[in-house]
This record gives structure tokens, sequence and C-alpha cells, in this order.
């Protein structure tokens, strides 16, 4: 038997940042990510953002891949959003998903949860920055928004 705690906590952009998820889209957007994360054999623990992402807090099953995960979950929500939208939705192709310590679960759900409150400080492209640098990551600005 192999045991498994691999909780990552994913962050992720409309094309362009777009302010795409309006407050009529959002309930259902976040409703219809958990939906295709349990779809895809693996567990949301919390699902919030604004008006131009979302961050997830998601349990991953470990015979699918980061990158597996998020190709799947963006190209189905992506389907789903267009056509509430009316072909105007589309996601950016980078993210950021970073590790969660099981001690750190409820700071990471906190977080999640006052998005709103949050970016009344500070915007999306500030908060991306300072994840990947708290998460002692390089990045490239010429290349973050690709």
């Amino acid at each position: 038997m192999s045991y498994t705690n691999l909780l990552y906590h994913i962050v992720y952009a409309t094309k362009e940042r777009a302010p795409l998820i309006t407050n009529l889209l959002r309930l259902r957007l976040h409703e219809y990510l958990g939906g295709t994360v349990r779809g895809l054999g693996s567990i949301p623990i919390e699902i919030n953002g604004v008006s131009d992402h979302v961050h997830l807090l998601v349990k991953l099953r470990p015979t699918i891949s980061v990158s597996e995960f998020l190709s799947k979950l963006k190209s189905n929500s992506s389907g789903w959003a267009k056509r509430q939208t009316r072909g105007r939705f589309a996601w950016q192709s980078c993210y950021g998903a970073f590790t969660v310590s099981e001690s750190q679960v409820d700071h990471v759900r906190l977080y999640i949860r006052n998005q709103e409150k949050h970016h009344q400080k500070m915007s999306f492209e500030e908060e991306f920055k300072a994840l990947l640098k708290a998460h002692k990551l390089d990045f490239d600005e010429a290349h973050l928004w690709g």
C-alpha cells in the first residue's frame, strides 16, 4: 500500500489577466472547478478568486502529474466558461503550483478565502511575484505572463 498527501496551492489567471470572472460567473465557476477536480480523481479543499484569477487548494492523486492535472482542469473549465460568456473566456497558459504541508492547510485555506479583501491592497501581478519569491522560485519577468 502507498500513502500520499499531495497538497498543492494552485494559482492561474485569465488570459491577459482580463477581468472575465464576473460576480455572476464566479460562484458557478468555482463549483464547476470543484466538480472537475473531483472528476479528475482529486479532492478540492478550497477554491476562490477574483475577477482575473483563481486559487485552488487541492489534494492530487499520485497517478496524475501537476501539469497533466492543470491541462485537463483548465481545458475543461475554459470550455465551460466560454459557453457561459459567449466565447469571451480563456485562461493564460502559465500557472503557479506550490506544495503545501499539512500543517499549513488552514493558513492557505484562509488566504484563499480572503482573496477579495487581499486584492483591495495588492494586484494579481504583485501577489503572484510574491508567491514565487516566497517559494524561492527564480523567474524572468519577460516570460512570466505567457
